[in-house]
């Protein structure tokens, strides 16, 4: 090992990067590199050991040959003794690991087509040549190869089992109801004796059904939860690449950036579509009933949805009139945008129109397309989970079919009603029916002048930033300096305290992550903060929790909020409004 003396004099380290010596970079930077080092083998370490330990299987192959990787959880699903010798023996997937070769080919030609495949059931070969069922999730990695694919193995043998077992039970019911009735046909003196067994039988059904609701919800709790936790790494990715759009490129990684941004926008409507099926099948969203200027709506709505006709080279327009109705605007606003979704998704050429239509007592509002149409038999379908109505071959993103199912949930908690029209090859219109309301005495107010300095950039203001997951600091901090922003970024409530403290300077805006450490809150933040500065600083919350609750709770208390992931958009135009409150 080379001494500090013995280092070649074109070695080229840390400090000539930084501009200093190697003396001065051994004294201030090695144990901060060395601890970063640490954490980083720690981490390594860490997810060594959970794919080590998994409970189930996880492998990294080439669909023209056999195993990259696997884990023990893999070898034991396959009557391996070890992943080792799993890995050594199948050398070729489609032949010796698959139960099936048409159910191997079928798969792979999906994820050629589709990049990816979730939960889907098929049969592996173990060592002794019997099947086993699984459920696997597959994803290609392009970047590793044409056809290399990561899988995840979930061995479900027993629930398979036990689904063939309760359809034997199914079908032994069916036949028993059969003879039952048979002999309630030729014999009067058993009536009563059949009466006894369908009671008996009914009672069954009740307490099955009743599991099965329980099941269902403990579902929905897991799915809500999983789902809260994948938000925060997509929203400190997606506000990553947002920074790196805002970073001059080279053409080539500028067009990875755009492909990046567009899978995790996908990814983020999929979650959101989730947690929000989630809450609706839980009768946990609640409607906080205003009322609602309609133009408004509609007029905010047509600014979102200009850039994705012009995107499209779509015809989009709207012709509203003033009207007033008493709903919850956040799940109104939600229907119409995930209406509008839908059109300008199955609209490839013509356009697509947002008409406001008062009547004596109510209100309609309409979204017409020029798209492909929906056979008449399968009108009511679309409203169904994961359906969807965009033939093969037709184009555009295609969604994962829960924008109309929550649609229809949103629409029964509201009270209103849809009604759909459709023919194919023509178009559709959506129609929305909303009884009108009396319009309330209020003082129109009038927000503040957005001064022509933060059209552009935000001038070096200062924006405090609190959040306790690194990443996301991160990724906010560096956004936020594209944008023009000097930023202060911690981890805590006491971390910010201590740095305005050292520094003297004073944030002209706030934002605040809402569960933090030590069970701490990012109102408690904003609040300590404005306490210490004996200064109202405009502030606002970021969260990933999406419950009626917490949205309560902070518009009581006059916080604005952004759910993660955040989008840039809606980040910025934040931000504007709270350094242009500071300013006034």
């Amino acid at each position: 090992m080379k001494k500090p003396s013995e280092n070649d004099q074109n070695d080229y380290g840390i400090g000539d990067l930084l501009g200093l010596g190697s003396q001065s970079v051994r004294k201030n930077y090695y144990p901060a590199l060395q601890q970063r080092i640490d954490e980083l083998e720690q981490e390594r370490n860490r997810y060594k050991w959970l794919f080590e330990n998994a409970l189930h299987g996880i492998f990294q192959a080439n669909l023209r040959g056999g195993f990259v990787a696997c884990n023990p959880a893999m070898a034991r699903i396959c009557g391996y003794d070890s992943a080792e010798q799993l890995r050594k023996s199948i050398i070729r997937l489609r032949e010796q690991l698959f139960f099936s070769a048409s159910e191997f080919d079928a798969l792979r030609q999906e994820l050629l087509d589709h990049g990816s495949l979730s939960a889907r059931e098929t049969r592996f070969r173990r060592s002794d040549q019997t099947p086993v069922h699984v459920a696997i999730t597959m994803l290609r990695r392009p970047d590793l190869g044409p056809e290399v694919v990561e899988t995840f193995v979930a061995d479900i043998s027993e629930r398979v089992h036990a689904r063939q077992h309760l359809e034997q039970m199914n079908a032994e019911l069916e036949q028993r109801v059969e003879e039952r009735t048979e002999a309630l046909q030729n014999a009067n003196v058993d009536l009563r004796y059949q009466i006894e067994e369908r009671e008996k039988i009914e009672q069954e059904l009740v307490v099955a059904i009743e599991a099965a609701e329980e099941a269902n919800r403990s579902k929905d709790k897991y799915l809500a939860a999983a789902s809260h936790d994948l938000l925060q790494p997509l929203n400190a990715a997606r506000l990553m690449v947002s920074a790196l759009q805002e970073s001059p490129l080279p053409e080539s990684e500028s067009r990875m950036a755009r492909q990046a941004h567009r899978a995790l926008e996908g990814a983020e409507e999929l979650l959101a579509d989730l947690l929000d099926i989630s809450k609706l099948d839980q009768q946990a969203m609640k409607p906080d009933l205003v009322h609602t200027d309609l133009n408004e709506l509609v007029r905010d709505l047509g600014e979102e949805f200009s850039a994705v006709a012009a995107n499209a080279d779509l015809e989009f327009r709207i012709r509203s009139t003033p009207a007033l109705v008493r709903t919850d605007q956040r799940m109104l606003a939600r229907i119409v945008r995930n209406l509008l979704s839908n059109a300008f998704r199955y609209t490839q050429q013509g356009g697509v129109l947002l008409a406001v239509r008062v009547r004596d007592k109510d209100v309609r509002l309409e979204v017409w397309d020029t798209g492909v149409g929906i056979a008449a038999e399968k009108l009511r379908d679309i409203f169904a989970e994961f359906h969807q109505v965009l033939p093969k071959g037709v184009g555009g993103r295609q969604g994962v079919g829960l924008g109309l199912a929550i649609v229809e949930r949103m629409v029964g908690v509201l009270g209103c009603q849809i009604d759909v029209a459709s023919k194919l090859g023509q178009g559709s219109r959506f129609t929305l029916t909303l009884p009108r309301a009396t319009a309330p005495r209020f003082e129109k107010v009038v927000p503040p002048a957005v001064p022509p300095a933060l059209r552009e950039g935000f001038g070096g203001a200062l924006v405090l930033v609190i959040d306790n997951e690194p990443a996301v600091l991160e990724s906010m901090q560096m956004l936020f300096e594209r944008w023009g922003c000097e930023v202060m970024a911690v981890l805590s409530r006491d971390q910010a305290l201590a740095e305005l403290e050292r520094t003297g300077k004073r944030p002209q805006a706030i934002l605040a992550d809402y569960h933090l450490d030590d069970d701490l809150t990012g109102f408690d933040a904003i609040h300590r903060v404005r306490k210490y500065l004996e200064e109202d600083v405009p502030g606002a919350i970021i969260t990933a929790d999406r419950t009626d609750e917490i949205r309560t709770l902070l518009r009581a208390q006059y916080l604005p909020v952004l759910n993660k992931p955040v989008k840039p958009n809606r980040l910025r135009a934040l931000l504007t409004s709270l350094i242009t409150t500071s300013s006034v």
